[in-house]
């Protein structure tokens, strides 16, 4: 059995209309038949989710072929009212009666593949294990914590240092969150950030990073601490809901936290969502004097024109591009061309990721002026931080490198 749910069908239907949607899943569904056998049924379920059966089939391998066939089918321009429109699809596939014993489990398991299908990244087909239903059970545990895990206090910020590669001074950290349930334990941002953005829950913790990193901010301020930035990292649903620049200028009001020392990061992806609103927002925010930066440089759009339009004041190097520094030419390559647009665009520069003496060399030859990474230090408690920007350049001294570096 093939599940099929049409990718981005809803844009697709708010924007050009019913009627256009309509005949996109007629022509979908002639194109799903065209990839099947005779023997084989294929219906329409609701809205934008097909049903495959494929009538006594029980080679993985001709079942997968047939997916990939659909798959090629449905990404070629459907051709409605004289315009072009592209979508593609998301398959889960269950093995009938290996992979289920009724029909509710059936359901249940090629509803659960094609989720999986989805999340990958769209456009793919996806067999059912058991081991997909372990991770719908772990995804539904992680949900079922995060909604209480800030009336719970489970959630606490670290700190990882930004260092001045020229003098080795810390010249702020970079507030990142960090949770650990009762009957989860520790789980990792990797797992639990998705799931609070899917659900929403995301702005709601959004919120509470924000307010903890200005409160300790301003307690640095009061320990006599020399001027420190913090970063925090906002979520595209905290455009997209309320009014970030209000709740940013009064969460700063509150913990009396000057403006120059918040820095908030986003992504590329995030820049280029919902871009108009996005550049109205940040312009806002910079005007208050918050400092903004692009995170994870070079691993989205990359495209030089985002760059001009958005109100940014440092450009991030992702550590994927650190991490080959400066041995690998393709890495060094691109770490030169990033660094080289953020000079021409007056923006500062942030090296994620440093690990190695060498890697600081090279980034600082070449115009790079803060680094952060293991090399200097893993992200640390907030007592810890204040240790490390009290010790001042002696922290991070130089160090001879390794043998082989």
């Amino acid at each position: 059995m093939l599940f099929l749910d049409l990718d981005n069908f809803k844009t697709i239907n708010d924007a050009l209309g019913h009627l256009i949607g309509d005949r996109i899943i007629q022509l979908a569904g002639q194109r799903v038949c065209g990839c099947v056998r005779g023997q084989d049924t294929v219906a329409h379920l609701s809205g934008d989710e097909f049903m495959v059966i494929l009538e006594g089939m029980d080679d993985e391998a001709r079942a997968a072929k047939i997916a990939r066939d659909v798959l090629k089918s449905l990404s070629q321009p459907f051709k409605v009212d004289g315009r072009e429109v592209f979508t593609s699809c998301s398959i889960g596939v269950v093995m009938y009666p290996k992979n289920a014993g009724s029909l509710v489990e059936l359901m249940r398991n090629v509803d659960t593949a094609a989720h999986f299908a989805k999340k990958q990244g769209r456009a793919n087909f996806q067999f059912y294990t058991e081991q997909l239903s372990e991770d719908a059970r772990r995804r539904i545990e992680v949900e079922s914590g995060l909604r209480r895990a800030l009336e719970n206090d489970e959630f606490e910020l670290v700190f990882q240092p930004k260092v001045d590669l020229e003098t080795r001074c810390i010249i702020g950290a970079e507030a990142l969150l960090r949770w650990d349930n009762a009957n989860l334990g520790k789980v990792s941002p990797v797992e639990f950030i998705p799931v609070a953005e899917e659900t929403g829950l995301i702005v709601s913790i959004g919120s509470w990073v924000l307010r903890q990193a200005c409160e300790t901010a301003a307690r640095w301020i009061k320990e006599g601490l020399p001027d420190c930035h913090i970063a925090v990292n906002l979520s595209a649903m905290q455009f997209l809901h309320g009014d970030l620049a209000g709740e940013i200028k009064e969460v700063l009001e509150t913990c009396e936290v000057p403006p120059h020392l918040l820095d908030v990061e986003l992504t590329e992806s995030m820049l280029v969502s919902n871009a108009e609103e996005t550049i109205r927002i940040l312009k806002v925010i910079k005007d208050m004097g918050v400092n903004v930066s692009m995170d994870d440089f070079g691993t989205g759009y990359s495209s030089l024109s985002y760059l001009t339009r958005f109100p940014l004041d440092n450009l991030k190097v992702d550590r994927s591009f650190v991490t080959g520094l400066p041995d690998d030419r393709d890495a060094s390559a691109v770490a030169r061309a990033i660094i080289s647009m953020a000079q021409n665009l007056n923006l500062h520069i942030i090296a994620e990721g440093i690990e190695t003496e060498n890697q600081v060399g090279f980034l600082h030859a070449l115009g790079c002026q803060v680094g952060q990474g293991y090399l200097f230090s893993p992200p640390v408690s907030n007592e810890k931080f204040m240790e490390l920007v009290r010790a001042g350049a002696s922290a991070f001294a130089k160090t001879p490198p390794a043998a082989g570096e």
